[in-house]
């Protein structure tokens, strides 16, 4: 047993086993003995106020220890309600972010390791120019795909002024990247643009604590970004030719840099960097002219401002860069449909026995030799798109036939157990079976389908009892046309051989609505996402840090003069 002196409230000595004590039994223990609510009572230990959590915490856990001091002090009802609402809204918040973190891990898993993703959309990697692009292994494209999925989530926080939780998600999207090899990091300028990110919510939030780490990571991202764009901007010129997207980021990394050395004490430093930074600010203002030019032509105000503070408020490279952009939007929206229908065919098709989907480019090859589509795709599928072996099973008659005989018959499987959902659905409205599997095996419609579900004039001997429904006799009924096969099935069939790579119970474990939030977000994103900056609050901070500078410039000479 250990000795807890309390003090506040009430006064005295507890004895608890530390081992089995939450926060929550000794709040109520402490209320109790003061005869007041436990949400009237906030528990201090060691200058930190003590939380309740999920309850499961023990106070060994928490760091208290025997002859520990508690005090216990008493706050007002509408106090108390206050800070429960804030647990509570921590709570919410501690779980929203395992969520997010959860998604992204399961998306990036689905959509890096080759096999068919659930959804029928496909993530991929892209460089600025909108090219897709492969980097490093398998672990290195899921690490990359999680960090950018973390950090646009963490750009949406950060736009909405949620900076603590774009935190957060931010240290989650670094140590997403973490996972990935270095050379491969080195590649790109996500993780540095992050760095200067997270520097930039500790600045937000008036993190001052947090500067010295601060100044480490900015050093880091100084050198991701001259390693990712070239000292001189080389490799950022090569790949935007006219167009100059760099400057908004280059501003926000040296008023970071600037605020940092102020608060180390290095001013010569901090107005270095606070007056190339300026420079920069006011390079970026958008001249009324040239604005008014742009949207004349026809484009939407935020379209205008953003091409023209990419492209140094040149008005033609701006419009240039406009039509450019548009182009590229519907290239992607027509790629992406192309994916989408690929997907959708591959999924048909089924999955080979290492789980990976069948390859549609060597299909296209076997497909002009003379193979049925279907056959082809199968010979593919269980050879583990082995192109020699594929086209060896194609042309022996035996094998031949025996891809046959095994497609026709997962056919009529996939038919009975479509048809059984699809009379279960029924039934589950409340129509009796046997009607309902009579009306099915009619044919027709589905308006047809519902016409003769709701009429009392089907003839009794026309129906089948749903005792003595035969399940093979489902392979004659005819589905209604907006409710094909495909629809109604989604992933009822979890045969290895036939394509079914989720079970059901991974299926449900699914955070859909978070993944489609991370998805959506992801999809928001453009190549020159990460450079859209609107430099507003950084002007600001600029003029109060020069003001500050000039302020403890003034008291020097004050002090000197003296």
């Amino acid at each position: 047993m250990a000795k807890l002196k309390v003090a506040g409230t009430w006064a005295g000595v507890l004895e608890i086993e530390l081992e089995k004590w939450t926060v929550t039994m000794l709040r109520e223990e402490v209320a109790k003995r003061s005869n007041v609510e436990p949400s009237a009572i906030n528990l201090i230990c060691a200058g930190r106020v003590l939380r309740d959590g999920d309850g499961a915490e023990k106070l060994s856990q928490l760091g208290i220890r025997n002859n520990a001091k508690i005090l216990a002090v008493r706050v007002s009802s509408e106090e108390g309600k206050s800070l429960k609402d804030d647990l509570m809204a921590e709570e919410e918040r501690t779980r929203r972010l395992a969520r997010v973190k959860a998604a992204a891990t399961a998306l990036s898993k689905r959509h890096a390791d080759g096999t068919l993703p659930v959804e029928d959309f496909n993530i991929e990697l892209e460089d600025q120019r909108g090219q897709k692009v492969q980097l490093g292994s398998e672990t290195d494209q899921r690490a990359v795909m999680m960090g950018l999925m973390l950090h646009a989530n963490a750009k949406n926080l950060m736009a909405r002024e949620m900076y603590k939780d774009a935190l957060e998600v931010l240290t989650m999207g670094e140590e997403a990247f973490s996972l990935c090899d270095p050379k491969v990091l080195e590649l790109i300028d996500n993780v540095p643009i992050l760095q200067i990110d997270i520097v930039w919510c500790y600045f937000l939030l008036r993190e001052i604590s947090w500067l010295s780490v601060a100044g480490i990571r900015l050093e880091k991202a100084r050198e991701g970004i001259e390693r990712a764009h070239g000292k001189d901007l080389s490799r950022v010129r090569i790949l935007q030719v006219a167009h100059h997207p760099e400057l908004a980021l280059h501003l926000r990394l040296e008023l970071l840099e600037g605020v940092v050395a102020y608060h180390s004490g290095q001013f010569d430093k901090s107005r270095k960097a606070l007056a190339s930074a300026q420079a920069k600010f006011l390079q970026l203002q958008i001249p009324d002219e040239a604005f008014s030019t742009v949207m004349s032509m026809g484009f939407k105000e935020n379209d205008a401002r953003r091409a023209l503070r990419l492209n140094n408020q040149d008005v033609q490279t701006a419009v240039d860069f406009l039509v450019e952009e548009k182009a590229k939007k519907a290239q992607k929206r027509e790629e992406d449909l192309r994916r989408r229908g690929e997907i959708m065919e591959q999924k048909r098709y089924g999955m080979t026995p290492s789980k990976k989907p069948v390859d549609l480019q060597m299909l296209k090859s076997l497909v002009p030799i003379g193979f049925e589509k279907e056959v082809a795709a199968e010979a593919l599928r269980r050879n583990e798109n082995d192109f020699q072996k594929a086209l060896d099973d194609l042309i022996n008659p035996e094998t031949n036939s025996a891809l046959l005989i095994d497609i026709e018959s997962r056919k009529r499987k996939r038919q009975q157990k479509a048809a059984c959902a699809y009379i279960e659905s029924l039934v589950s409205m409340g129509f009796e079976r046997s009607r309902v599997v009579a009306a099915c095996q009619a044919g027709g419609d589905m308006e047809q389908l519902m016409q003769r579900l709701l009429s009392a004039e089907l003839e009794t001997n026309s129906m089948v009892t749903a005792n003595n429904t035969d399940v093979n006799n489902l392979n004659n009924i005819e589905l209604p046309v907006d409710l094909g096969d495909n629809e109604i099935l989604g992933n009822l069939d979890n045969d290895a051989n036939d394509g079914g790579q989720s079970s059901a119970g991974e299926i449900k474990q699914r955070d859909v609505e978070m993944e489609d939030e991370l998805a959506d977000e992801l999809a928001r994103q453009d190549a020159l996402s990460d450079y859209d900056i609107e430099v507003t609050k950084e002007g600001e901070a600029i003029d109060e840090y020069l003001a500050l500078l000039a302020s403890a410039e003034n008291t020097g000479k004050a002090s000197s003069s003296q």
